[in-house]
């Protein structure tokens, strides 16, 4: 089976932002994120900066995860990606990040917020692009 990858920063298509505002499911979410950074960060107001896109992206990453515990959610996971064991991808994404929301809507409420779109810049300069991958807890063998 072969699958199209399309790495985003923002949502590219009104149907896209559309799907995004529907009712999502009950309870808890966690968000998968596979993060691609730019080599140098160039932020959107043309500021000079000597910082790497991790660099900038990190600023982000910093402030969110503080921001993420005002709307009950936690980062469970951060990690570099070393390897790709199975399957095949033209350009390996640089880091995973996975946090948990207690829900849909507080995940909106957070990404709307004033907080979110202040750090926002710093997660604009700093990626390529990503993949979010939206999952709810499952059992295991279900």
């Amino acid at each position: 089976m072969k699958m199209n990858v399309t790495n985003e920063v923002l949502p590219t298509s009104k149907e896209r932002i559309d799907e995004m505002m529907q009712p999502g499911p009950d309870g808890p979410i966690s968000m998968v994120n596979l993060l691609k950074f730019k080599e140098h960060a160039e932020y959107a107001d043309g500021r000079k900066t000597t910082l790497t896109g991790r660099e900038a992206y990190q600023i982000y990453g910093r402030g969110v995860a503080k921001l993420i515990t005002e709307y009950g959610g936690t980062v469970t996971f951060v990690g570099d990606v070393t390897f790709l064991a199975l399957g095949q991808v033209d350009d390996l994404w640089d880091e995973v990040a996975i946090a948990q929301y207690p829900s849909q809507v507080e995940l909106w409420q957070m990404s709307t917020s004033p907080g979110w779109q202040e750090l926002a810049v710093h997660r604009a300069a700093g990626l390529a692009g990503q993949l979010n991958i939206e999952t709810v807890p499952t059992t295991f063998g279900h």
